[in-house]
């Protein structure tokens, strides 16, 4: 047997995985074999959602489940030993593991970085030396700095539920660090993980661990709404059974071990409402607070006086947007982070959806509104005098056209893309939710026919409303569609299938638009959930620029309500090329395309009044709204805007791989197929459907990238196909295998060259009528490879002969 010849999976085969079990390691319980880290990232353009391909790491050793040592990458025996390191290493840097082995079958190269002063970081082994589970382990331990009376708590096995499902990468860091933090004596803890990555089933693991071990006995869960705790109990708690219960009627029950509270059920302004102080302070050993921003870093309040009662009981932190501002800090209280995940980091994994900003600006949120002299409101209110602008409508001041205006671009976007796209609408009030349900209905008549709950208003005053929210939240249930709301849906609600949130609302500040921005980033592939779109009123996505956002959107679209109400406007959703906007043109130089002295305040909510006077919203109709200049563009790695358009994208990729027109056309030319440069060049972000729809739909791959990247001049499908013809190529064959070229031809002129490569194409009209495919390539050519000779020939008589000069 040639050693060379063998494949990549042969080598992991018959030489790695031999090794590993004569080293003493366990096949069923420490080797894991392609282990995906990534989901791949999607790539949104237009309404088309793609995600890209990504690698997986060939072995991960783990000392027990979801406790891993170290990553080996293997690679065919005609590569160096050494070819898989840098991979390995990239693999290794997501699991924070020390030990990175790569090989071809001959031996190891083993990358250490446990090595003291003097060893060597890197060294070859053969394939007999490779180490122990137990060299490995005790190399690990010391690298981590246990203790020996801490390997009892941060060796303790994980739940599994039988289901094969297993901690991301992600959640092994944040449980393993927060079990190693709370071993080693630290009572304050602070995780920090984007919206959607799992928060609560990375507490449940890290509790299940905690009380398994004995070394936490008796834990509070605290959440700020109910519909958060009821969630934890039934979903990712469930596996505590009888030992779990939720405090109710303000009794703390000492005969469990697992508490899920509310902490206003636990504490209030009376002294007889303190129901915590029910047990001693020192009842409680682990304490774990979710969505710990919406109150625990404040000193006054009441989360706080329940974590000083317990103050001797380790604390954990749980957030996605840690408070940071001149008053308050999470960091204050609970220290820094012992494990962040981003939102961006979450999007280029591939686990949080991306999405694509949709701007609407509304002439009169630009230039703001004044009443006439002594004018009144529909309730005989006279109009204080005064300027209103964006931060006053709907909150000191509602015009019903805006309202129309808002109403009608939220249906015609929906219209024009899906109108069954699970939406929430984020409004400035309760008030402002019902008018914004009332204007939904009136301009949706067919949908509301069908299901009057097509449009709900979801808020804390409206028990009906309230009582849809698990029904909008599944994806299961087609209705709710439209959900209206201001307050309650900001944070916890958990809609994996939201595709639309519109920004309707005075934004405040950083951590609510984070946690509103949340509500869409989840992913749902059975459902085809793989990105969303926001539809902003507020202008409130000018804060992605700010360095403490740390999220990228995919791409932001400046349109006026015209361009979305015209359902006769092709480019609604489109890139388009000649619409940016120069600082001059704007009035400021900041790139937002809003002139600074416009631009709204986002540091306070308050409506100003000098005067104090009481406060008085005013209803106004009559009011002319209309739309103000339109452009697209994309925020940068580097949060700027920039204007880019799906050709610049494409182009951007492509000359990622082919530095050259001349090495593009070479790499086509030398494929035995096609396809396989379709493939990488999709895997790499081009999405050939969007493409076509942005360019051609006439043009194959090869043309299309011809055009797009290398400006050279544009052929069709047809005029190709049409030139081979010209050229009487067909003449060196028999009449048999003519036609049956000439009709493969045709396919290629209609359907590409992925077409005339399909291994199908023989079995369809109009092959079937010549005879069975074996029967064809035998009689026509002679045999099977004959035949892949003819189509390879022809393949290379439609581009040698391109208008591209190779």
């Amino acid at each position: 047997m040639d050693k060379r010849t063998l494949t990549e999976t042969d080598i992991i085969t018959k030489y790695l995985l031999p090794a590993l079990e004569k080293s003493g390691w366990d096949n069923m319980t420490q080797i894991r074999q392609e282990v995906k880290l990534r989901d791949g990232k999607v790539i949104v353009r237009g309404q088309i959602g793609m995600r890209q391909t990504v690698k997986s790491a060939d072995i991960v050793l783990y000392h027990k489940p979801s406790m891993p040592l170290a990553v080996i990458e293997a690679k065919a025996n005609k590569h160096d030993i050494a070819k898989g390191m840098q991979q390995g290493l990239d693999y290794a840097e997501l699991l924070e593991v020390p030990f990175i082995f790569a090989s071809n079958g001959d031996g190891f190269v083993f990358h250490d970085k446990t090595a003291k002063a003097g060893e060597p970081i890197e060294r070859e082994i053969t394939l007999e030396e490779f180490p122990s589970p137990e060299e490995l382990w005790r190399k690990y331990a010391q690298w981590r700095g246990y203790e020996d009376d801490q390997i009892t708590t941060i060796t303790q096995d994980y739940h599994d539920d039988g289901s094969g499902k297993a901690p991301r990468y992600y959640q092994l860091q944040a449980i393993n660090k927060t079990v190693e933090a709370v071993a080693r004596g630290q009572n304050r803890i602070l995780l920090v993980m984007a919206t959607g990555t799992g928060k609560t089933y990375t507490a449940f693991q890290i509790i299940w661990r905690l009380w398994k071990a004995k070394k936490k006995k008796r834990i509070l869960f605290l959440a700020d709404r109910n519909i958060l705790v009821d969630q934890t109990r039934i979903n990712d708690f469930q596996p505590f059974g009888q030992a779990m219960t939720k405090i109710t009627g303000r009794t703390v029950d000492p005969a469990y071990e697992i508490h899920l509270a509310l902490y206003q059920a636990l504490t209030g302004p009376e002294e007889y409402q303190k129901a915590y102080k029910q047990v001693d302070p020192d009842f409680f050993d682990l304490i774990v607070i979710d969505e710990c921003h919406r109150g625990s870093a404040a000193d006054d309040s009441a989360w706080r006086e329940i974590l000083e009662y317990f103050g001797s009981a380790a604390q954990v932190g749980l957030t996605a947007t840690p408070k940071e501002t001149d008053e308050v800090s999470n960091t204050d209280y609970f220290g820094d982070p012992v494990y962040t995940y981003s939102l961006k980091e979450g999007i280029e994994d591939g686990f949080l959806a991306p999405y694509k900003v949709v701007r609407v600006d509304l002439d009169i949120d630009a230039l703001g509104w004044r009443p006439t002299d002594g004018q009144v409101d529909k309730h005989g209110e006279v109009i204080k005098d005064r300027i209103y602008n964006s931060k006053d409508f709907d909150r000191a001041l509602v015009i019903d056209e805006r309202t129309e205006l808002v109403a009608k671009t939220i249906s015609s976007y929906l219209q024009r893309t899906d109108p069954m796209a699970k939406t929430i609408v984020f409004c400035n009030d309760i008030n402002h939710a019902e008018r914004m349900r009332r204007a939904l209905i009136n301009l949706n008549p067919e949908q509301v026919k069908k299901n009057e709950k097509y449009v709900m208003k979801i808020t804390g005053d409206d028990d009906v409303g309230k009582a849809q929210l698990d029904n909008f939240i599944n994806p299961k249930k087609a209705y709710p569609v439209i959900a209206t709301t201001s307050e309650l849906m900001t944070t916890g609600v958990d809609a994996k299938t939201c595709k639309l949130v519109v920004l309707d609302q005075n934004i405040q500040s950083m951590t609510k638009f984070k946690q509103i921005i949340g509500r869409g980033t989840r992913i749902d592939d059975r459902y085809n959930k793989l990105w969303f779109t926001i539809l902003d009123f507020k202008k409130a996505t000018e804060l992605f620029a700010d360095p403490t956002f740390d999220g990228v959107p995919e791409k932001v679209l400046v349109r006026t309500p015209d361009d979305i109400n015209d359902l006769d406007n092709p480019n609604f959703d489109n890139d388009l090329e000649d619409d940016s906007v120069s600082d001059d043109e704007t009035g400021g130089s900041d790139g937002s395309g809003i002139n600074k002295a416009q631009k709204p305040d986002f540091t306070t909510g308050a409506i100003e009044d000098d005067d104090k006077e009481p406060f008085v919203k005013y209803h106004i109709s009559g009011v002319e709204v209309r739309k103000v200049a339109e452009r697209v563009q994309y925020y940068g790695t580097d949060g700027k805007l920039v204007t880019e358009s799906f050709k610049d994208y494409t182009k951007q990729k492509v000359l990622q791989q082919y530095t050259s027109l001349n090495d593009f056309v070479k790499s086509w030319n030398e494929a035995d197929r096609k396809q396989i440069i379709i493939d990488e060049l999709a895997s790499h972000g081009v999405i050939w459907k969007a493409l076509e729809e942005d360019v051609s739909k006439e043009m194959g791959a090869f043309d299309l990238i011809c055009h797009v990247v290398f400006d050279q001049p544009p052929l069709t499908r047809r005029e190709r196909a049409e030139n081979v013809k010209k050229r009487n190529y067909f003449t060196q064959y028999s009449e048999k295998a003519q036609k049956v070229l000439e009709s493969l031809l045709d396919k290629y002129a209609d359907s590409g060259v992925t077409e005339i490569e399909s291994k199908d194409v023989l079995k369809v009209t109009p092959f079937r009528e010549m005879g069975r495919p074996l029967e064809i390539k035998k009689k026509a050519f002679g045999g099977k490879e004959q035949y892949e000779q003819a189509i390879s020939d022809l393949e290379k008589a439609l581009y040698d002969y391109s208008s591209t000069s190779a």
